[in-house]
């Protein structure tokens, strides 16, 4: 089940939290680095956040998460991760055609690792495509992908 979170609840931003650190441990060693930036956001930066959070809430456990910013009918996929306990069960696509189909918009955007080929591979069923390459100061090469709606 799909359910937004009140992330400014602390008990939700810990939940959410805990699903992050768990699914960016993973990521961070799929492309090789030791200082992934995900991995210091704390419980607080979540609950200040000005984003959406949406989880997919399995058997009354959190099981992924996918943070948004809706702004003039462009959606930002800030965030989609799944614990890894529910890898492989078609969560995380589930979530991303949740946020496509249920926000009024015309187009969505993401970011990732370009080394980072199983979410590219995940954006791209869902008609997502690179549209730009380059190197932020923390030095993890990124891609930006993204999807018309209308």
């Amino acid at each position: 089940m799909i359910t937004k979170l009140d992330h400014t609840q602390i008990a939700q931003a810990k939940g959410i939290h805990t699903v992050f650190q768990k699914s960016y441990k993973i990521e961070a060693q799929l492309i090789g680095v030791e200082n992934f930036p995900p991995l210091s956001r704390s419980i607080e930066d979540i609950a200040s956040s000005k984003s959406e959070f949406y989880g997919f809430i399995d058997q009354q456990t959190l099981a992924a998460v996918i943070e948004i910013q809706i702004s003039e009918q462009h959606l930002d996929i800030h965030s989609l991760t799944v614990d890894p306990q529910f890898f492989r069960k078609g969560i995380a696509g589930k979530l991303i055609n949740y946020v496509l189909n249920e926000c009024d918009i015309k187009q969505a955007t993401v970011e990732t690792a370009l080394v980072n080929a199983p979410a590219i591979k995940l954006y791209n069923k869902y008609g997502f495509a690179v549209f730009k390459q380059w190197t932020p100061s923390h030095g993890i090469e990124k891609v930006a992908l993204r999807v018309d709606c209308t």
